[in-house]
């Protein structure tokens, strides 16, 4: 059994971390969030210490190493400008990280905290789910095991709406989430290049607050994007269904479908690491460089090849 503490524990995608911590049969010690409404921790780990601050919680970690019991790993599902400090925290008391995406938002700070995992001796570890689910995985395979030099056409869709308090919160905030291609994209970027390879080429056709479109050219992929969180990006055949969210992948023009299949991902990501596997800072690379990318490169408009949802506009 290991000790775990988790920062950010309010946040929505930490309840699927307390249930990995828990379900992998392991001790959740420490949460912190100045957020104290924490009713949910009774349903996991109410024996747990919580902290409203992270100077009381930095001082609980090391009085518990001080004292020959220390924590294991930091879960941390804070918000994302804060990864890169919560992550050297979390090596600076020679545990292991396991964060959220996206690992960090800019690409030296991965080099940052790659020197500070060889100064610790321990691991940071991204949790990068889709890699695991099995029909991207069979699909990676058999775009691996298909002709030499074929390049597939791919188009990404994914509209997740959110409500007005978005752009209230440290998501709707560009310096502070990434942007919509960081905050809702990431995912599915480290699932293209994962299965198609390195990015060739980047075009951004529309970056907005609540919006952005692009095409991306991979080693063996050309793929169009649409990220939203509009509600009035939803298809129709979407709202005829109550669906809230409408997730499209198609390979040459054919659904890959991958609807189900995600109810235990994150467990799993936690039984990999634990068992000394795990995506680590070079895995995550890729995927960040990409995000910061898209974030800071020229707009383009309706020129090229852009997605038909951005057409529709």
């Amino acid at each position: 059994m290991k000790d775990f503490a988790l920062i950010g524990a309010a946040g929505h995608i930490a309840r699927k971390h307390l249930r990995a911590i828990q379900e992998t049969g392991n001790r959740l010690v420490a949460a912190v969030d100045p957020f104290d409404v924490m009713g949910r921790l009774d349903s996991f780990f109410p024996e747990a210490e919580f902290f409203l601050d992270c100077n009381s919680f930095e001082r609980f970690v090391a009085d518990r190493k001080k004292n020959n019991h220390p924590i294991n790993y930091f879960s941390i599902c804070s918000p994302n400008y804060l990864h890169a400090a919560h992550i050297q925290s979390a090596l600076r008391h020679q545990a292991f990280a396991i964060c959220e995406k996206p690992l960090v938002l800019y690409p030296e700070e991965i080099e940052t905290i790659e020197k500070a995992e060889q100064e610790s001796g321990c691991k940071v570890f991204n949790i990068l789910q889709l890699r695991l689910h099995p029909a991207i995985a069979a699909l990676r395979e058999k775009v691996k095991s298909g002709p030499a030099g074929q390049v597939h056409d791919i188009d990404l869709t994914y509209i997740t709406p959110r409500g007005k308090w978005y752009f209230k919160s440290w998501k709707g905030d560009v310096d502070k989430s990434g942007g919509i291609a960081a905050n809702i994209g990431i995912h599915f970027f480290d699932m293209l290049t994962w299965i198609f390879g390195e990015v060739q080429r980047s075009t951004v056709h529309l970056r907005q607050p609540d919006k952005a479109a692009g095409l991306l050219e991979l080693k063996t992929a050309r793929v169009r994007w649409f990220l939203s969180i509009d509600f009035n990006d939803l298809p129709a055949e979407a709202r005829q269904k109550g669906l809230h969210t409408y997730r499209s992948i198609t390979m040459e023009g054919h659904e890959i479908e991958f609807s189900d299949g995600f109810s235990d991902l994150h467990t799993e990501s936690y039984r990999q690491i634990l068992s000394g596997q795990g995506f680590g800072l070079g895995e995550a690379a890729p995927c960040i460089r990409l995000a910061h990318q898209i974030r800071n490169t020229q707009v383009v408009g309706a020129r090229g090849d852009y997605h038909p949802f951005f057409k529709q506009r």
